[in-house]
């Protein structure tokens, strides 16, 4: 890919690759530790993040099944979860785990039955689901089937047909060279899921590497693009039966947004929720773009990029600061 973009540049060419060798020499530090596991069900952990203030409600963060859910708690200081804490809520990061070869038959709609389903019962009360991502779609589906007190969905596609036919066509060429390698393995491995989306801007891919390039070496800009690199090149293989669904009924089929979806014995249908919801769409998203939203009622348009809405500068006035106002202004259950 990089022989391909610069191949009329070689100063940029060598540019990208001083940059990713930088990116691979970078001192790492401790990891950020993660917070413990309160409830668990299967491989899957609800980890508790506590709360500063008493008797607030509590929040499930559902993160993608793709990459890791560490960039809802990327660094102390960067931690959408630790910061809805210190606002006094009482949030839980769902942690999917790794799957083992026993689990090579659960799909997308299974991770929500036998694990999602499973941890929101429970908590005492109905919690409100923040879904980010994959995590959105799933966490909406799951609202359709049990009681919670509010979805707010972020970045979380549901109508996959508003990808647009190029990248569906181009997704698919990828799932045709890798799902029968992926079916022999059993799993969907990182590195299939991370080569497409390369494949949606290689420029930018390039570009943030040569400007990488050129940073102080150990900055604080440094030092957050390696933790957003260490996070987005990580990650859990899928599940293949996951990996499967995803490509075939999600992006090809748009089963959701064709409303054909079944999850826990009902339609997952975003015009059937019965609570409160939200929905933050990043009008500049290219790997989820606006036009696969689920267009809830209650609708924010962010300028912020799909990641930088959530660890960028502008992160926290567009979207932490909305989220947390619309989570305290809901009614509390009974």
């Amino acid at each position: 890919m990089l022989r391909a973009e610069t191949a009329a540049s070689p100063d940029r060419q060598a540019a990208a690759l001083a940059g990713l060798r930088a990116y691979q020499q970078a001192s790492r530090g401790r990891p950020q530790r993660r917070a413990p596991a309160r409830f668990r069900k299967g491989r899957a952990r609800l980890r508790d993040y506590g709360h500063k203030g008493g008797g607030r409600r509590p929040l499930i963060l559902v993160p993608s099944l793709i990459n890791p859910p560490g960039i809802l708690d990327l660094t102390p200081d960067v931690s959408l979860l630790r910061w809805l804490a210190a606002q006094g809520f009482h949030p839980y990061l769902l942690d999917w785990g790794s799957p083992t070869p026993a689990d090579r038959a659960m799909d997308v709609t299974g991770h929500v039955e036998q694990l999602l389903l499973p941890l929101i019962a429970r908590l005492g009360e109905p919690p409100v689901l923040v879904g980010y991502c994959l995590g959105g779609t799933m966490a909406l589906a799951a609202a359709c089937a049990a009681p919670v007190a509010g979805l707010a969905l972020i970045a979380g596609p549901w109508r996959f047909d508003g990808f647009g036919d190029a990248a569906r066509a181009d997704i698919a060429r990828l799932w045709a060279a890798a799902g029968p390698v992926c079916e022999t393995m059993g799993a969907v491995p990182m590195e299939v899921l991370q080569s497409g989306f390369w494949r949606l801007d290689p420029q930018r891919t390039i570009a943030k590497y040569e400007a990488f390039a050129a940073m102080e070496p150990g900055s604080r800009g440094a030092q957050l693009f390696v933790a957003m690199e260490d996070w987005a090149n990580a990650g859990a293989p899928l599940t293949y039966a996951a990996g499967r669904q995803l490509f075939e009924e999600f992006i090809a089929g748009d089963v959701t947004g064709s409303g054909a979806w079944r999850v826990g014995g009902v339609l997952a249908d975003p015009a059937a929720l019965s609570c409160p919801a939200i929905d933050f769409v990043s009008l500049s998203d290219r790997i989820v773009p606006a036009e696969s939203a689920a267009d809830l009622p209650d609708r924010r348009d962010l300028g912020a990029g799909h990641v930088g809405m959530i660890v960028g500068r502008g992160g926290r006035a567009q979207l932490w600061e909305p989220l947390a106002h619309w989570i305290g202004a809901l009614p509390r259950s009974t």
